[in-house]
């Protein structure tokens, strides 16, 4: 495994961890963070209830420059995966959708807050104009800690158990 771009960060709890860029060689790591993501958070991260492991959807999660897709890997201090964090941009660069995944005996120490700053950065930094998510209602812990970081909710058409989750960045 390369550590030649990973990057340190540190949460408001203190919790050190670190991040990199996906690579394709990534995918048993992938595998190994997906067994250690509750199923809930599964659905609430693909909006689906389907625990799929297929190479269609890790590919989902793999860096890729003509698709404006950048995936990245988080590692705790003994090197096992902790969570996922991906930007997808649209085709004109305006807008881009962000996504995190956090393994469950993970959670609670300020990782999915550190990461979505980290993904704020990175969007303002591509050019980007908006971040966005799709979001399930029920999922209250995402839904408040994106408001806290001025995030604003709107309805999804025809989906009442969505909403859209917006942040202007210029």
């Amino acid at each position: 495994m390369d550590w030649d771009d990973t990057e340190t960060l540190v949460t408001r709890t203190g919790f050190r961890f670190f991040l990199r860029p996906v690579t394709p060689h990534d995918t048993p790591t992938l595998e190994e963070l997906f067994r250690q993501v509750s199923a809930e958070d599964l659905r609430f991260r693909f909006l689906t209830g389907e625990r799929d492991t297929s190479e269609q959807r890790f590919a989902q999660l793999m860096s890729d420059r003509e698709a404006r897709v950048t995936s990245f890997l988080a590692f705790d201090e003994r090197r096992a995966v902790i969570a996922s964090a991906t930007l997808r941009g649209d085709a004109k660069g305006e807008e881009c959708e962000v996504a995190i995944m956090i393994r469950a005996a993970s959670k609670g120490r300020g990782i999915g807050w550190t990461l979505l700053d980290y993904l704020v950065g990175y969007a303002v930094n591509a050019g980007y104009a908006t971040l966005v998510s799709i979001e399930d209602r029920e999922n209250s812990e995402s839904l408040m800690l994106q408001r806290q970081m001025g995030f604003a909710t709107e309805p999804v058409a025809d989906e009442p158990t969505l909403v859209r989750v917006r942040r202007r960045l210029r």
